[in-house]
């Protein structure tokens, strides 16, 4: 007896759940997965991920040369490497379609704007260079899918 009640209680409640999860209203991603942002989001993560990798190579281009004793790559440094954690994060919630999708694109856009700036005065350095376009491109990326999902 005891037993049925407890199988029975807990029927009802996955029958509770069940109901309460399909009744929910569907988040700003989960619309996205099936409509016309899931490409959008997938490309901002895929270049959001291209970012993260130039920007951690261009970090260790950079620590190189400051323990070549070139102090002027020390901001750039510390920049890049927060950048491509940055990065990482955006391109890590654009991939899963998350609620906080948003935020991390405008944040991710703000470091990266940041970081080109940064590198854009050191120009006549290849890594530099292509750091500060792969940072240009992903905050572009960013605020098309920041104005996307407002």
């Amino acid at each position: 007896m005891i037993m049925n009640y407890r199988v029975s209680s807990l029927c009802a409640l996955a029958l509770a759940l069940s109901l309460f999860v399909v009744g929910a209203p569907a988040s700003a991603a989960e619309k996205a997965k099936d409509g016309p942002h899931a490409s959008m989001m997938l490309k901002c993560a895929a270049v959001c991920a291209d970012c993260q990798v130039t920007c951690d190579s261009c970090f260790h281009h950079c620590a190189s040369l400051v323990a070549d004793g070139k102090k002027e790559h020390a901001k750039c440094m510390h920049l890049c490497v927060d950048c491509a954690d940055c990065c990482k994060m955006c391109a890590t919630l654009c991939a899963r379609q998350s609620d906080l999708t948003a935020h991390a694109a405008e944040c991710c856009a703000k470091c990266c704007d940041d970081c080109a700036v940064a590198c854009e005065k050191l120009p006549d350095d290849k890594e530099m260079a292509a750091c500060a376009k792969a940072c240009r491109t992903c905050a572009k990326q960013c605020h098309e899918m920041v104005k996307m999902l407002k």
